[in-house]
């Protein structure tokens, strides 16, 4: 099939690129030249395992390719993927400003019958808006369908090709018909593709992360009442776990979720309810754990030092909001570092591949370390912040030498505790 793709976000690039290599012809569209010149020449603006070398096969093989003229990429695909981000405002609404923009340029060039799919995540009845403002614009038929990703930042090369499930939404079987052969070579394991009506489907994506975003924020709630009812969050979260209706994922206590969409899907959901009159007040509660307990670990490490930070260094390792991703999008490093500025500390930081992005934002106010154990240099404490793998099982004996300190702030309680004790280490965990 002839599809264009139109964002090279995340979201775009990778579902442009596993299409292309399940033999498809396709297009990926964007409004960035220096992005999508970056991309002709294997280039990739973002950090996602084995995206760079799926590209660059898939250019070679000339079945991937990358544009910033709109008019082309409408006219030559019979399938159009919408992929552009949709950022919350201020009042936690979702921005559709660039959904409706290519909206209207679809509308404009279209030449002869198109599916055109919101592949974006997008409140309930978006797709229907689309459908109004590219029938303004044209008289040419066609027909709009959801398809809502569940990529998973660091993994979404497997997720893509092994999907555990396709959503995908629509007003009439033909377009459903079309849109399953074009899954079915990802599916035939015999993991569903399940096909409901346009609606069902907006609201499955949002549905599903508020789900996952509550499990984090109830586990974390857990974790800070074993904190202080001396309980231990490790064998709690094992209990529960082995309960089938409940189970272990995200059941893992730490510093708190972020991204580009637990944070801003939860509070999409809020306002669409409020919107329509309703109050979510379980996901308003998950929404407030969640911010609650990025700010927990500035105020642990104050308290550990007396309430004050003047003088003190403190090493971060670990800046994205999870390990295989270079996001920092309301990554809890971001609400850690200006907390231990503002209280007078230095700061010196290490991430595999998140530096570029933080130094970004910081600039010269925080230092960036070659390797991790180069942040320890002259360092009162370690604040693990992301669980990269490389940190699990680092040299303690080394730590202590470079150490100016010896106590260690873990965040996503990835040492064993008695270990460290056992080292010569202070330790602070999370629940523990």
């Amino acid at each position: 099939m002839k599809l264009t793709v139109i964002g090279t976000g995340y979201v775009g690039l990778v579902t442009g690129t596993c299409f292309a290599d399940s033999g498809n012809d396709v297009v990926c569209m964007d409004i960035d030249r220096k992005k999508i010149e970056s991309l002709k020449k294997g280039i990739i603006p973002i950090y996602e395992p084995g995206l760079k070398e799926l590209i660059q096969k898939n250019q070679k093989e000339h079945r991937l390719k990358f544009t910033t003229d709109m008019e082309s990429a409408v006219r030559e695909s019979g399938i159009i993927f919408i992929a552009v981000g949709t950022p919350p405002d201020h009042n936690g609404a979702t921005d559709l400003g660039a959904i409706k923009a290519v909206a209207r340029d679809i509308g404009r060039f279209m030449n002869e019958h198109k599916i055109v799919v919101t592949k974006s995540t997008v409140p309930v009845g978006t797709s229907e808006a689309i459908q109004k403002i590219i029938s303004k614009e044209t008289r040419t038929p066609f027909d709009i369908a959801s398809n809502p990703e569940f990529l998973k930042e660091g993994a979404a090369i497997e997720d893509f090709m092994k999907p555990d499930r396709v959503v995908i939404g629509v007003n009439n079987e033909s377009t459903g018909a079309v849109l399953k052969s074009l899954y079915e070579p990802f599916t035939r394991t015999g993991n569903p593709i399940i096909v409901t009506d346009v609606r069902s489907s907006e609201m499955i994506k949002y549905a599903a992360n508020a789900m996952l975003a509550t499990k984090i924020s109830f586990i974390n709630e857990i974790a800070n009442l074993c904190t202080i009812t001396g309980a231990n969050i490790d064998d709690v979260r094992k209990g529960i776990g082995y309960d089938n209706r409940i189970g272990h994922l995200f059941l893992f206590p730490g510093v708190g979720y972020g991204g580009s969409c637990f944070p801003k899907d939860v509070k999409s959901v809020i306002h669409v309810g409020r919107q329509h009159g309703y109050s979510m007040e379980l996901l308003s509660a998950v929404d407030r754990v969640n911010d609650h307990q990025k700010a927990l670990m500035p105020q642990v490490i104050r308290k550990h030092f007396g309430g004050n930070l003047k003088g003190r260094r403190l090493a971060l390792w670990g800046l994205a909001f999870k390990p295989k991703t270079d996001d920092i999008r309301e990554a809890p490093s971001l609400v850690i570092i200006p907390a231990l500025l503002k209280a007078g500390a230095s700061v010196t930081v290490h991430d595999p591949e998140a530096m570029k992005n933080i130094k970004n934002v910081y600039g010269s106010k925080i230092q960036y370390a070659k390797d991790m154990y180069a942040a320890l240099k002259n360092a009162d404490g370690l604040v693990l912040v992301t669980e990269w793998n490389e940190y699990r099982k680092p040299d303690f004996d080394r730590m202590l030498k470079v150490m100016k300190g010896n106590v260690i702030f873990d965040g996503r309680n990835i040492f064993d505790r008695q270990q460290l004790l056992d080292s010569g280490f202070e330790y602070y965990g999370i629940g523990r």
